[in-house]
């Protein structure tokens, strides 16, 4: 039964998640989670919903993107959800770039990350 979920098995049995196997990002020979990205993306306080995807990389091969949703009433600059990030990630695991604005998400709720994907590969082509 595969799932393409990757998960960590504790001795005790005990089995955790960890992400999707299409989420994980490759930089430089690095793996990078999208959640633990997003897990500190989210601890902002101006920050209401965050995704993680791969952007093309001349050098890397693929960097972090982060697309944020800011709650309502509240600004904050690329920079300083990036300083944000810094002082809770590695430097190797810091987005490389931040996109404002709605999520693309399903009738539940969920966020479309394969929309996300698209647009970021779009957007590198022409940069």
């Amino acid at each position: 039964f595969h799932t393409g979920d990757l998960a960590v098995m504790y001795p005790d049995g005990y089995v955790k998640i960890r992400d999707r196997s299409k989420d994980v990002i490759i930089s430089g020979g690095e793996n990078i989670s999208s959640i633990e990205v997003e897990d500190a993306l989210h601890r902002h306080p101006a920050v209401m919903l965050a995704a993680v995807v791969a952007m093309p990389d001349a050098r890397w091969g693929e960097v972090p993107c982060a697309f944020v949703e800011l709650k309502p009433g509240t600004e904050a600059s690329a920079d300083e959800i990036l300083e944000f990030c810094r002082q809770l990630l590695a430097r190797f695991k810091v987005p490389k770039r931040v996109v404002f604005g709605a999520l693309p998400k399903t009738s539940t709720g969920k966020i479309q990350k394969f929309v996300l994907r698209s647009q970021i590969k779009s957007a590198s082509a022409i940069e």
